[in-house]
């Protein structure tokens, strides 16, 4: 096969194998993770600039500056492998190896899943147990949530986190290649550190804030639509039924897009609604409330209205619906590129 020839499929290899390798390993304990550094610069800036006066200026200096350089340096190292000898052609073959690493350390879908799993095992322990595990992925204060809300939680966050750590990474890459991803993840992690409203954060960490909230709008709103998707499919609908992925209401069925229209834009933050929303919808339950953020009240509004009892059953639900969403997502972005 002629390097030419072979250089069209570096792009749909790279992310096949990326997302299995996700699929089938999360993120292992064991192995390094790039966004493990990225967490370590963030802390060390802001260690030493959120301090003194101009926090504003300082944390929008740090925050241009991270991303730029996680993207210039992939972008770097991406040519320098072109220029390395490989039996597909220059650089080609080591360009897949990269670019297949990098979506594998991108992408955040498995992980979460399986902590979500485990939130939803130990609160049926005890409500101790659940309040310790599902501190993992929240950033809320856990001690005083009931079970209720421990499960809540662990379902908002799984909601979110396929838009945040799956469907966003894979917009970029297709806008932009693995840089534009890689800096995605940096826009993400900010985010994630300092992207606060508290008396630490609210003027260091607001360009953070502001910046993801522009990367993740129309990731937000894809991951909405395919969550539901599948719901609006007539010819679906038989076999979802079949495997209780559909609402039991029928009301809430015949009205997810007017649901999720609804209720997306309540929430706090511009883009985490809409997934939230979507998932609330499909399991006809009600996400969001009042909680505590580093000892801070935050009164966010509900999404839905149904307050009824989460179960295990729903966490089951919920990981279908978000593996249901990545597969789409990937075959969409490989039919595009084939086109």
């Amino acid at each position: 096969m002629a390097a030419a020839d072979f250089s069209l499929f570096i792009f749909p290899l790279s992310l096949l194998i990326g997302w299995l390798l996700d699929l089938l390993l999360g993120d292992p304990s064991w192995l390094p993770h790039p966004v493990v550094g990225f967490g370590k610069m963030i802390a060390f800036g802001e260690r030493h600039l959120n301090k003194g006066s101009h926090r504003k200026l300082k944390g929008a200096i740090m925050t241009i500056f991270l991303i730029a350089l996680v993207f210039s340096a992939v972008w770097l190292i991406r040519r320098v492998l072109y220029l390395l000898p490989s039996p597909f052609g220059e650089g080609l073959g080591v360009r897949l190896f990269f670019d297949t690493v990098i979506i594998f350390y991108c992408l955040a879908g498995t992980t979460l899943i399986r902590e979500v799993r485990e939130v939803f095992l130990a609160v049926d322990r005890s409500l101790d147990e659940g309040r310790k595990q599902v501190a993992r992925i929240v950033g809320r204060d856990t001690s005083e949530l009931s079970a209720q809300e421990v499960r809540t939680a662990a379902l908002e966050t799984l909601a979110e986190n396929l838009s945040d750590g799956v469907i966003a990474p894979l917009f970029w890459l297709a806008i932009g290649g693995v840089p534009a991803m890689v800096a995605y993840k940096m826009v993400n992690t900010l985010d994630s550190m300092i992207g606060y409203r508290t008396e630490r954060y609210k003027d260091f960490g607001c360009w953070a804030a502001r910046i993801d909230d522009v990367a993740n709008y129309i990731p937000a709103r894809i991951t909405a639509l395919l969550m539901i998707a599948p719901l609006l499919s007539p010819r679906l609908r038989g076999k979802l039924w079949a495997q209780k992925l559909l609402p039991q209401s029928g009301e809430v069925r015949r009205g997810l897009l007017r649901f999720v229209r609804r209720y997306g834009r309540m929430h706090a933050s511009p883009n985490s609604g809409y997934p939230e929303a979507a998932l609330a919808g499909i399991l006809d339950c009600r996400f969001g409330g009042p909680h505590y953020y580093f000892g801070e009240l935050f009164d966010k509004p509900y999404i839905g209205e149904n307050a009824r009892e989460l179960t295990t059953a729903d966490m089951q639900k919920a990981v279908r619906i978000n593996r249901t969403a990545e597969v789409i997502a990937i075959v969409i972005i490989i039919v595009i590129y084939c086109l």
